[in-house]
């Protein structure tokens, strides 16, 4: 391809509206992974899960930390958290597992 048809596209293909692409969603999920760090436990494992709804996953090694993190958990973002579970984190035994739903 030449350099002067390198930014032309084929015919039957049309550019996106808007060349700039969005980050409201990845910019959401930032401030969110924030807010837990700082509140949280350093050493816990913070990762999302959407599902048509989205919840956090809390991976922490010490029963202790859950404990924790479960009273801590309902009251920040005022109240984004719910639902708060726990359980075992899968394949991994010697791990403790917070999942919540988070309303935004």
């Amino acid at each position: 391809m030449s350099a002067r048809n390198e930014g032309k596209l084929p015919e039957n293909v049309d550019r996106l509206h808007g060349d700039k692409r969005s980050t409201v969603v990845s910019d959401e999920l930032n401030k969110l992974l924030t807010l837990l760090r700082d509140s949280l436990p350093k050493e816990a494992a913070i990762s999302f899960l959407f599902d048509g709804r989205l919840s956090v996953r809390i991976d922490v090694r010490q029963l202790e930390q859950v404990l924790a993190i479960e009273m801590v958990l309902p009251q920040l973002g005022g109240g984004i958290f719910h639902d708060v579970q726990r359980g075992q984190a899968p394949n991994h035994s010697f791990m403790h597992r917070v999942t919540a739903r988070v309303d935004r």
